[in-house]
């Protein structure tokens, strides 16, 4: 690693944690930022000097690398039930194929600024990238049973060497997660909270239809259609939860520290809930995965209200345009322009590193940090107007 110093400045400096930096110069050593001084602090000739604005580099909290190879192989708006449908029977491509569409993807990320990246996985198949990457990883071990309770043991003894391949090194970590509500047996919910420390960083997709609260509350639902579609016949709920989130929550040994990722019908009952009982809850969203799939966004007026930490993800290539936290951002913009840049930018960078157990390292420009250098065009009133092309990462 080149260690040499380096001394960045732009007319913008957006630290994220405090004030914007004014007439300020960072200086880096290797990756890491040793010093803010004042640009009459050093010779002119040593800094690199960018137009537009500099910020940390983004962290995308929620993705599933290992689906890329499906770019562009499912309809958009075909609804939820349908697209889970098509990625459970579409699993079958050649290695070599899936292969070298996560390394592509990675590499893709990296270039458009993604410094870390909480990644789904249910299997082995993106360990090898991951263990080469640039881009920090913390490998969410997925689990699902189709709700069989006798199953649980042997669909945790499936998954669980994707877990030991993971990479766990200090840069990249890992945990155990269920799926989700509609996907996760009592009894592997059991198992998979038992294996995982309280303290484990977990992951749920959750509350991205109202199909998902009436399976949950034993109502009738289109879940019932989707498992007998995988030759399953499921029985009923017993309805004592009154949605998802409910059942979610009933669950024993819950861990203190977890993203509810999508949220996509999530109202303020449902966030009021989870601040109440979740110890150290984060919001996650994929906003072009949620228009691609059933054109609909969060209210994310009533996120922010609640002051859970809301982070931003971009899904996966099964289910999005490309795999860019800007463009995520440029997309909630569009649709609820109340919410401005500078709140977005907390979401894609710190809130992300936190809800990883990262932001000692990354997330804000600060003395210590090793976070990453993104740089913009033009200035944060026009950001979303000047940067067509795209980012330049430094």
């Amino acid at each position: 690693m080149n260690n040499a110093k380096r001394y960045i400045t732009a007319d913008e400096i957006y630290p994220v944690i405090g004030d914007k930096l004014t007439d300020k110069v960072l200086v880096f050593e290797g990756e890491t930022i040793v010093d803010i001084i004042g640009v009459n602090e050093v010779d002119d000739s040593k800094v690199e000097k960018y137009h537009g604005l500099l910020m940390p580099g983004f962290v995308n909290a929620h993705c599933h690398l290992e689906l890329s190879h499906m770019k562009g192989k499912i309809p958009t708006g075909s609804g939820l039930l349908s697209f889970l449908y098509a990625v459970v029977s579409m699993r079958s491509f050649p290695e070599e194929e899936i292969m070298e569409a996560i390394a592509k993807a990675d590499k893709e990320m990296w270039e458009n600024g993604i410094v870390a990246v909480g990644d789904i996985c249910n299997t082995p198949h993106t360990s090898e990238t991951k263990s080469k990457s640039k881009i920090m990883y913390h490998s969410f071990v997925e689990m699902f049973d189709f709700l069989q309770d006798d199953q649980a043991d042997h669909h945790f003894d499936q998954y669980y060497p994707s877990y030991l391949s993971m990479p766990s090194n200090g840069f990249h970590s890992k945990s155990i997660v269920p799926h989700a509500p509609y996907t996760v047996s009592n009894s592997l919910y059991n198992k998979i909270n038992k294996a995982e420390h309280q303290s484990a960083i977990s992951s749920i997709h959750m509350l991205e239809s109202q199909d998902e609260n009436y399976f949950c509350s034993g109502k009738d639902s289109g879940y019932y259609d989707f498992y007998r579609s995988l030759g399953m016949d499921i029985p009923r709920f017993n309805g004592h939860a009154n949605n998802a989130l409910h059942h979610y929550l009933s669950q024993k040994n819950q861990p203190d520290h977890v993203l509810f990722v999508h949220g996509t019908i999530m109202g303020a009952e449902d966030i009021a809930l989870i601040k109440k009982q979740v110890k150290n809850p984060y919001l996650v969203s994929c906003p072009n995965a949620n228009l691609f799939i059933e054109n609909k966004l969060p209210r994310y007026a009533d996120w922010q209200k609640s002051d859970i930490p809301i982070c931003l993800g971009t899904d996966s290539y099964s289910s999005n345009w490309q795999l860019s936290i800007f463009q995520e951002m440029k997309t909630i913009a569009k649709y609820q322009s109340h919410i401005s840049f500078l709140d977005m930018m907390a979401w894609a960078t710190i809130n992300g590193a936190a809800a990883l157990g990262k932001s000692d390292i990354l997330g804000s420009l600060e003395i210590g940090k090793s976070p990453g250098l993104v740089n913009f065009k033009g200035s944060v009133e026009h950001i979303f107007e000047d940067n067509e092309e795209g980012i330049r990462v430094l």
